[in-house]
């Protein structure tokens, strides 16, 4: 289970209601930020979910409204809040413009107080969390060292308890090794294989950001079968030339992505002020009904097993409509 706190969903500058862009994915005991637009820190306190053990922060590319907010929030962290230290993952253009951000502004010729980290991404997997995992994947958008991220549950076997039952396994660690997919000897010498105590694999959650992206098709494998797809919608399809030219997306193209890829749920970030947002959703919702134009401090909870669940998190003033 995965759940996703938007911080701030507007389009390269921020509009009344509508924050830069940033957001928190909280899985178990992780917290990550995809993210982090001027003003970021104040939205985390907005929205109730408060700094502790957010420590890990994955950037998408480096433009100014996707990072210039690191500044405050590190020098937040470094010096009020208890955090031992903290991960700033990007592509490598990206992590350059970030240390002259940290270390030519906000801590010029000076040790931050606690470590800060650096590292390059690469595609593929690069953090495993508990019965997760975190890949990177290449994007087209302005510049090189663009990512997107996928956070996807490790698939899983369900245990048969009256399988096993039948078959004389006793409880306790013998049923565990199992679950492990390790065989196991009983006390009367019989072998109990994995297979006969397991049921079908079941796929786990799997979320996807795409960051700010201008092109279609290298997005599709890494997208198929998405439980949610969080893409930006900066441009209606009747600027889908302009969209092209500043590498971006149309709100129709995110929509058919989601629907080609076999995608749950869509989610629609990184909004521009210009458009209305009914004209937005009518544009998305015709080509794939289950789109969601997110709001600052929108909530989602995804589950396998369970529809995905919006709420919003505990600072609720904000109006219904950004038009």
């Amino acid at each position: 289970m995965f759940d996703i706190v938007f911080l701030g969903t507007s389009a390269s500058a921020p509009s009344i209601h509508r924050g830069l862009s940033a957001a928190a994915v909280l899985a178990g005991e992780d917290r990550f930020l995809v993210d982090c637009g001027e003003g970021t820190q104040r939205q985390i306190l907005r929205s109730g979910i408060g700094f502790k053990k957010l420590n890990h922060i994955m950037l998408t590319h480096g433009h100014l409204d996707h990072i210039l907010g690191l500044g405050g929030l590190v020098s937040t962290f470094t010096r009020w809040e208890t955090i031992d230290d903290f991960t700033i993952w990007g592509g490598k253009t990206t992590l350059q413009r970030v240390e002259s951000l940290l270390y030519g502004v906000v801590f010029p010729n000076q040790q931050t107080p606690v470590p800060v980290h650096l590292k390059p991404v690469e595609p593929g997997i690069f953090y495993r969390g508990k019965k997760f995992t975190v890949t990177a994947f290449p994007v087209v958008h302005r510049g090189p060292d663009c990512y997107g991220y996928i956070f996807k549950e490790d698939d899983h076997r369900p245990f048969l308890a009256e399988k096993a039952d039948a078959l004389g396994v006793p409880f306790g660690p013998e049923r565990g090794r199992l679950v492990q997919g390790q065989a196991v000897t009983l006390a009367d010498g019989s072998v109990i294989q994995p297979e006969e105590v397991l049921g079908e694999t079941i796929p786990g959650v799997k979320v996807v950001f795409t960051g700010d992206v201008g092109r279609i098709e290298p997005l599709l494998p890494h997208v198929q079968d998405a439980d949610a797809l969080v893409i930006e919608g900066t441009f209606l399809h009747e600027e889908a030339d302009m969209a092209r030219r500043f590498g971006h997306l149309t709100i129709r193209q995110g929509a058919e992505i989601a629907r080609n890829a076999n995608v749950r749920n869509l989610l629609v970030t990184h909004v521009s002020r210009r458009y209305r947002e009914r004209d937005m959703l009518n544009e998305a919702r015709a080509i794939f009904p289950e789109v969601h134009l997110v709001r600052d401090f929108d909530q989602f909870t995804i589950r396998r097993d369970k529809p995905m669940v919006k709420s919003r998190a505990s600072y609720r003033n904000t109006p219904e409509n950004d038009a």
